[in-house]
């Protein structure tokens, strides 16, 4: 006997309506991937979306609804899609504490998704992938930039200060570079005096 419970056919009315309801405003719905029914036998059918800001995973409850579960993109760390002869598995791993907890085992951030349609899953995975690879660069983007604020040194100096100091330190290095000259008997002691008074007098 047919599950009076289960989406009727392949549709997806109920669930995608159910989604664009917890659709923040501004945010869009990308592509979207549903569970074959031979692979939710023993389960509820799942179906996976995918937002401008994040995945979104629904699961039809036993009696009404759906139980709704978010993954940020900037939390995903890791998806992988493996395609099949009648449907394509979904594999995520999350690096914070999400959403995805609920839906794996306990106390895990990796949870796969399996028998899901392969042209949709494909879709899916495409938005994952450019997805993971934008925050990737914007976690090295900003990686660069805390390193170049640690390499400037920890006291923080005024616009004239620093130059102050710039200038300072230019004048020590070429008097070491004169006086290198002079110990290596390639300039004269005049030489050096007259070299000195510049770097002084600048």
């Amino acid at each position: 006997m047919r599950d009076a419970t289960a989406w009727d056919g392949d549709g997806v009315e109920k669930p995608l309506a159910e989604l664009r309801s917890v659709l923040i405003p501004g945010e869009t719905l990308e592509a979207w991937a549903i569970q074959r029914r031979i692979f939710a036998l023993s389960h509820r059918r799942v179906l996976i979306a995918a937002t401008s800001g994040r995945l979104v995973v629904l699961v039809r409850r036993l009696i009404a609804g759906f139980d709704v579960s978010t993954i940020r993109w900037q939390d995903l760390e890791e998806v992988t899609l493996r395609v099949g002869v009648i449907g394509a598995d979904l594999t995520l791993r999350a690096g914070k504490a999400t959403d995805l907890a609920s839906l794996g085992a306990q106390g895990s951030q990796r949870v796969e998704f399996q028998g899901l349609r392969k042209e949709q899953a494909q879709a899916v995975y495409r938005i994952c992938q450019a997805q993971d690879q934008a925050w990737r660069e914007k976690r090295r983007v900003r990686e660069l930039e805390e390193l170049r604020a640690r390499s400037g040194g920890i006291q923080v100096m005024s616009g004239a200060a620093a130059a102050g100091a710039a200038g300072e330190s230019d004048a020590v290095r070429r008097l070491q570079g004169a006086r290198q000259l002079l110990d290596a008997k390639l300039i004269t002691d005049a030489e050096y005096e007259a070299i000195k008074a510049k770097i002084v007098s600048s």
